[in-house]
């Protein structure tokens, strides 16, 4: 595509732009920083005439220079600019004879004389981590951590001969969460958006169009590089004081203390948001409590009461440990290696020798940070050593704590023999007493195994909607979080016990599964009514009770899952054998709704369990709770790490990256037609994943003059009512033959004046709180619409007057087939009666089916001939006959139509996660 006159096009982000303006480039600096803006500018279509660098440390040059010399664009790797305050001569000849016309410094730790800052015809520019005029110097991301600043961001600004005082081209802002350090500042915010921010500058200047803006004085602030002795932490100051502290001098150079006579550094700080776990004490110098070594890490006070969390500890010999290991640091005896063994650490020394090029020998002794080694070789040593060592996956901070060969190698092979798993699962719970018991709730994310919080530390509020008072934050789940989730998943099924795992074996772990849930009813119940303001009872009997069923029948699923031989034509004198294999597909995602929090996860997750896949479970954002339950009860049962993951969060971020996944294979949903056309749109486009979708429903209940009219009453009332009519099933629609039509309603009406709206957790409520206060504002609007358009409001149609998102139980009729009521579904408490004339059954069948919708209808009627004529004829997933709600482990479920497709339950729900095979042999 061509541009003429003054149309420009500006993007930042992938492909090849061509503006009308283009510059002659210098790019001064050095790191992984300055190699992407170099990258980004020159896919812009600016010109890179030289990279002036740093020289080669350690005989290993800077990822800048790299880039650059792979391109042929000139590179000068000078050690300093000046002498004694003057530019040596050479260096600045090399600089003018590139000719630029802009120098650009992204990231340099060199003092480049004023003479070559000027020099370009438009001056420099340089990127700045902070928000001018706050935090000018070398340590600006550090010091707005240290601070407690709730914003973080940077400046791009002109050189000046002062210290970051130039006037601001740009600057651009985000916020600081409670848990953040300066590596998860830096990678989620500072470095992507302000690499697209350097290349938006160079734009704007190549455009005309940049400005500069004089920096205010007021607010300024300058603070130096911090050094170690300056680091030292006092302790007479509050929990987060503290936390901001150790967390803004992470990882250098590192916030320290001494205890028992010597120095000790912290790293991984987090405030404790929950009570405080119990552990072994500790005492500090200087601190005014000592501090408590548990299983999660060292918990330190504040003079506030409060406390925070560090994970690891560095001693003076460079060695650094778990804090949770502290007493037992000195406890860890030489193993000996197997053959085996000794064959797997002579392929890890390779590749410490490819990585540290410049060291002539890998020794015991060898320092992989000493000699040399960044952050990006971390990453690129545990990648190596996954994809050469048979799937073994370490963490970056196994590296952290074991930094010489020989320690690397032994904490390598007591991972290969499992002597540094986790023996017992650690939950942060969020307690409360409550129906007269202790109830326990996690609350932050499940993956691979371990309770964490989500990567951003971002947390939300979930509320009770019996009172709207907030139960507890909740982790939030980020992008990053949903990744290392279905890389925990993907790694279970590829290398870990679960593929491995015979099939009668998975189902002993799902029978215990069951028998946990079921041992742990009550307190699953409460969780639910106190999340899901689901009535106790009910949630006992169906949220749980059902659950309990779906695990055990699909547990004897797992060894009876077979293929088939079948019989094919022959060539002569060849003999051939054909027989299919039925597979799991791999990693699963399964999103499910708030309605049935418990429950929707048991009808998905037992069948791809069964099935020997693994998963990545995306509770609905209002009701996590019961899910996070459910993992801690997995690992009781003995579920190997990655297999079943939880993700608490928004279905705009991590359900949208759920169904974009390159590395998931099958997605299950419960939930919005509207969503689950985006769902299988993504699905399609990432990497056509299978999809499974149970959608909206508006699912239609004709009641015929013949029937018996007390259980249609009582069946009917239950079709809308139950469970707070928050049912996918709800009867949307209920058509009523004219001759009982009046009876039917008066009745139900006076049924409805006796139900008891209250407390879910009083045993004798019949109707609770709405799932959340959105949906209840909802509700309330369809009940205006329906009324609006001249449907008659029998009863009902408003909130109920006390604390909490209750609605009364509602009744319309005179509901004609045009109306909002009679094409939408409400999913709450509110009948929708249309009346149809006496004896005309393909009239009124006709109108029920007139529906984009499919999931499930239903039909009272005594006459067996016309029952089985009208299931015939509806159109729906699942037909009621004479009664509702009758829904069974054993009996697949699903709906038609924009209600979509794929069963749940039954056997036939395996084979949504299970690929067929053909095998054919010649023998």
């Amino acid at each position: 595509m061509l541009w003429r006159g003054s149309q420009a096009l500006r993007r930042f982000s992938t492909g090849r732009a061509y503006f009308k303006n283009k510059l002659k480039l210098a790019l001064i600096g050095q790191s992984l920083f300055g190699q992407e803006v170099y990258s980004h500018l020159r896919k812009e279509g600016h010109r890179v005439v030289g990279v002036f660098t740093v020289p080669d440390k350690d005989g290993k040059a800077d990822p800048l220079a790299l880039a650059a010399e792979k391109d042929g664009t000139p590179v000068f790797k000078f050690p300093r600019w000046r002498v004694k305050g003057k530019t040596i001569k050479e260096v600045a000849e090399a600089y003018k004879s590139v000719g630029a016309e802009l120098n650009v410094l992204p990231f340099c730790t060199q003092f480049i004389p004023m003479d070559v800052i000027d020099s370009p015809k438009y001056g420099s520019i340089i990127y700045h981590p902070s928000i001018l005029p706050r935090h000018r110097g070398a340590s600006a991301i550090n010091w707005t951590l240290i601070m407690g600043d709730k914003k973080a961001g940077f400046s791009v600004f002109w050189a000046d001969d002062g210290l970051d005082t130039g006037p601001i081209l740009l600057q651009k802002s985000c916020d600081v969460e409670p848990n953040d350090t300066v590596d998860a500042l830096y990678n989620r915010f500072l470095f992507p958006e302000g690499i697209k921010a350097m290349v938006e500058a160079v734009q704007l200047i190549a455009d005309g169009k940049a400005p500069r803006i004089p920096q205010p004085e007021e607010g300024a602030t300058y603070e130096g590089i911090q050094k170690k002795e300056n680091a030292e932490i006092s302790w007479d100051q509050s929990a987060e004081v503290l936390h901001n502290w150790i967390r803004g001098h992470d990882k250098v150079p590192g916030a320290w203390t001494e205890i028992n006579g010597q120095m000790v550094t912290f790293y991984g700080s987090s405030l404790l948001k929950s009570s405080v776990p119990s552990g072994e004490p500790l005492e500090i110098k200087g601190a005014t409590k000592p501090g408590l070594v548990t299983k999660n890490g060292l918990v330190l006070f504040g003079n506030d009461g409060k406390a925070l969390m560090v994970r690891n500890l560095q001693f003076e010999d460079g060695r650094m440990i778990p804090a949770s290991q502290y007493f037992s640091a000195g406890e860890t005896s030489v193993l000996e290696l197997t053959a085996e063994e000794v064959k797997v650490a002579g392929t890890i020394k390779d590749i410490w020798a490819g990585i540290l090029s410049n060291v002539p020998v890998i020794e015991d002794s060898t320092d992989f940070f000493k000699s040399g080694a960044s952050s990006m070789d971390v990453v690129r040593l545990v990648e190596e050593i996954r994809q050469k060592c048979g799937g073994l996956q370490l963490q970056n901070e196994d590296v952290y704590l074991a930094t010489k060969f020989e320690d690397f190698i032994q904490k390598v092979v007591r991972k290969l023999r499992g002597e540094e798993s986790e023996e017992e699962l650690v939950v942060d719970y969020v307690s409360k007493e409550v129906n007269e018991m202790t109830v326990k709730m996690p609350y932050q994310c499940f993956i691979n195994g371990q309770f964490t919080d989500a990567d951003d530390g971002k947390t939300y509020d979930t509320i009770n909607p019996t009172d709207g008072s907030i139960i507890c934050k909740v982790s939030y789940a980020s992008l990053v979080d949903v990744d290392k989730a279905v890389a925990a998943a993907k790694d279970a099924f590829e290398n870990g016990e679960w593929g491995r795992m015979n099939a009668r074996e998975r189902g002993r772990l799902m029978y215990r599964l069951a028998d946990l849930l079921e041992e742990n009813q009550e307190e699953l119940a409460t969780i639910e009514a106190l999340d899901s303001g689901a009535v106790y009872t009910l949630a006992l009997k169906t949220h749980i009770g059902m659950s309990v069923q779906t695990f055990r029948y699909f547990a004897g699923w797992c060894d009876k899952i077979q293929g088939s031989t079948i019989p094919i034509n022959q060539a002569r004198p060849n003999r051939n054998l054909t027989f299919t294999k039925k597979e799991p597909l791999g990693v699963c995602a399964i999103i499910i709704p708030w309605n049935y929090p418990l429950m929707m996860l048991a009808w998905k997750s037992a069948a791809c369990l069964a099935a020997g896949n693994t998963l990545v479970l995306k509770p609905a954002q209002v009701t996590p709770l019961t899910a996070l339950k459910f993992a801690e009860l997995s690992v009781k049962a003995g579920f190997p790490k990655g297999v079943i993951n939880i993700i608490p969060g928004s279905g705009g971020i991590a359900g949208q990256r759920l169904s974009e996944h390159p590395d998931i294979r099958k997605l299950g949903f419960t939930g919005s037609t509207a969503i689950g056309k985006q769902i299988m749109k993504s699905c399609a486009v990432s990497n056509l994943k299978k999809v499974s979708l149970e959608l909206g429903g508006k699912s239609p209940l004709i009641i015929f003059n013949d029937c018996e009219l007390d259980k249609a009453v009582r069946m009917g009332m239950g079709a809308v009512f139950f469970n707070k009519g928050e049912n996918c099933i709800a009867a949307g629609r209920l058509f009523v033959e004219e001759a009982i039509h009046d009876e039917f309603v008066t009745r139900v009406v006076e049924e409805i004046k006796k139900m008891k709206i209250g407390d879910p957790l009083d045993r004798s409520t019949d109707h609770g709180p709405q799932n959340h206060k959105a949906h209840l504002e909802k509700l309330l609007q369809y009940c205006e619409a329906g009324v609006k358009e001249g449907a008659t409001l029998v009863y009902g149609g408003r909130q109920v007057q006390r604390p909490g998102f209750f609605m009364e139980p509602t009744v319309f009729t005179d509901v004609e087939d045009h109306m909002y009521l009679a094409k939408e579904e409400s999913f709450g408490p509110i009948m929708v009666i249309s009346k149809f004339q006496n004896g005309d059954i393909d009239g009124v069948l006709q109108r029920a089916n007139n529906t984009e919708y499919g999931l499930a209808s239903g039909v009272f009627t005594r006459d067996v001939n016309k029952a089985m004529y009208v299931s015939e004829k509806l159109e729906a997933g699942t037909v009621f006959v004479n009664t509702y709600n009758k829904t069974d482990v054993a009996a697949p479920f699903g709906g038609v139509k924009q209600s979509g497709f794929g069963k749940d339950l039954g056997e036939e729900a395996l084979n949504e996660y299970l690929k067929t095979k053909t095998v054919t042999l010649e023998y």
